[in-house]
């Protein structure tokens, strides 16, 4: 395995990992702050319940997010000083704000919203659970309109070969950026509704499990409030699943538009077609060039209106695309000796298309699946009604992976995509022409294989680490229910002041 290779598995393994607690953190935060905002309104003690347990896993969640995304900022520097010295003047601006400005205010409100419960006013309370809650998507924002800008290269000039910052406020309103950012919230809330059907289904059905071997009754408060959260994540996970569909219809004519090749890839389409059958599913190997061998199921037209909104036009296939990215960007790579093997040979600019193809599927099929969870929790929830039956609390439980592994497969799609490039380039005037930068050209090319090796086995290790703290604290936190996060109830005749209410932190 040569130096890109280990480099590229490192960047997916820390990726795939932090962004396992982003999307978690951000659906999560502004879920609790419209539960406290509920209690606020109502005084029903049931929200405050809703409020302090959910908002304990979060900020276990939260607590691993910043840990594991601290590496990602070093990894720039470490394994891809190339990549960071081409785009550094542009990735220093977005990236600062979401440093110095989103996670600032993030943090600071979010300190005080953990040790203010008997020290702010409740309205002074509520106002730093919306402003971290706020807080953490205008964070997603700034990085994501750095991502965009790889995807789509805008604002900026080049000199001297490299790309040098005119515009900021082109790059904070990136067409790709307007489009991936509601994409990536409504995927944040996909993820959190799932969370909160499957722990409050586990709840539920715990609940039952203990009053039937210990012959005490259901606290029925309790009840109705896993109840009430059940519900609440089935309604965020349809909802959400609208949003991602009307979104990712955006992204998709956006993706013709400036990465054809990619569009062809998330298709595995081989040579053009007018009209373009959409591929439900494919039996053999997608990777052949030539697509021989392969049987797909098809539905007419869908991908001619999913590229431009008309059930009859063009979409060019990969072997098409090929010549024309050779006749713009040359058919081998520099024959600089920082490329290392590369050096001098043919570029390949198709990208893997088994993983682009099927990573495709799998984000809209456990996005689907996950929607369609939802859909039957408010079926069976329907009139106060609690589902019967030894398979629905594991099956929801189960069910919470599956927004997760739709976001993933999402992201692997997006980044292997556009590959042979890290900076893809613009075959369109909507952004600027001749920006680019090949991915074996972004690492650092002072590392030997070895050092980089060294690195990925460590830090998968200590992520692996990580990742059972994790889930023991989330499992311990969830176990507890609301016992755990609420103080005892005074006894009657006593004042209930906001000293009762401490968070227990």
């Amino acid at each position: 395995m040569d130096l890109l290779d280990i480099a590229r598995w490192q960047f997916g393994i820390t990726t795939v990992y932090h962004f396992l607690m982003v999307p978690l953190t951000i659906g999560l935060a502004i879920l609790v702050a419209g539960m406290q905002t509920a209690w606020y309104r109502t005084g029903n003690r049931r929200y405050l319940k809703m409020t302090k347990f959910w908002g304990k896993l979060m900020l276990i969640n939260f607590a691993m997010g910043v840990v594991t995304g601290i590496v990602q900022e070093f990894q720039f520097g470490m394994a891809w000083s190339e990549y960071s010295r081409f785009v550094g003047d542009v990735f220093g601006a977005p990236l600062a704000m979401e440093g110095l400005l989103a996670f600032f205010v993030e943090s600071t409100f979010l300190g005080l919203w953990i040790f203010g419960w008997d020290r702010l006013s409740k309205g002074v309370h509520l106002a730093c659970a919306w402003a971290f809650s706020l807080a953490t998507v205008l964070s997603a924002y700034f990085i994501l309109a750095a991502n965009s800008w790889m995807q789509h290269p805008v604002g900026i000039r080049m000199v001297e070969g490299k790309p040098e910052l005119i515009s900021i406020w082109a790059v904070l309103t990136n067409s790709t950026v307007l489009a991936a950012f509601p994409h990536t919230v409504f995927g944040c809330f996909a993820v959190a509704g799932g969370f909160l059907i499957g722990i409050a289904a586990w709840q539920i059905a715990r609940q039952r499990k203990r009053a039937a071997s210990s012959g005490e009754p259901i606290d029925e408060e309790d009840r109705r409030t896993w109840h009430g959260s059940m519900r609440l994540g089935a309604w965020v996970a349809v909802v959400a699943f609208a949003g991602l569909a009307i979104s990712g219809d955006i992204q998709g004519k956006l993706m013709f538009d400036q990465q054809p090749m990619k569009m062809a890839s998330a298709e595995a389409l081989c040579h053009s077609e007018e009209p373009a059958s959409f591929s439900v599913f494919a039996v053999g190997d997608v990777s052949r060039p030539d697509c021989e061998g392969v049987k797909s199921l098809t539905v007419p037209y869908i991908l001619s209106y999913l590229a431009e909104g008309d059930f009859t036009s063009k979409v060019d296939g990969v072997q098409e695309l090929i010549p024309e990215y050779q006749a713009k960007y040359g058919t081998h790579y520099p024959d600089d000796p920082r490329l290392g093997q590369y050096a001098g040979q043919p570029i390949d600019y198709q990208p893997l298309l088994p993983v682009t193809y099927w990573g495709f599927r799998f984000m809209i099929g456990f996005g689907g699946l996950a929607a369609l969870g939802g859909v039957a929790v408010l079926w069976l929830t329907r009139k106060q009604r609690f589902p019967e039956g030894k398979f629905w609390a594991p099956l929801a439980l189960l069910g919470i992976g599956a927004p997760f592994a739709g976001n993933i497969a999402g992201w692997v799609f997006t980044e292997m995509g556009r590959q042979p490039f890290v900076v893809a380039p613009n075959p369109n005037p909507s952004g600027v022409d001749g920006v680019y930068m090949y991915t074996a050209s972004a690492v650092s090319s002072g590392v030997a294989p070895g050092e980089m090796l060294t690195s990925v086995i460590s830090l998968t290790a200590l992520y692996g680490v990580l990742l059972v703290v994790e889930v023991f604290l989330m499992i311990r936190f969830a176990r507890g229910g609301f016992e755990a996060v609420m103080p005892p109830e005074k006894p009657e005749g006593e004042s209930d002041s906001d000293e009762a209410l401490s968070f227990a932190y």
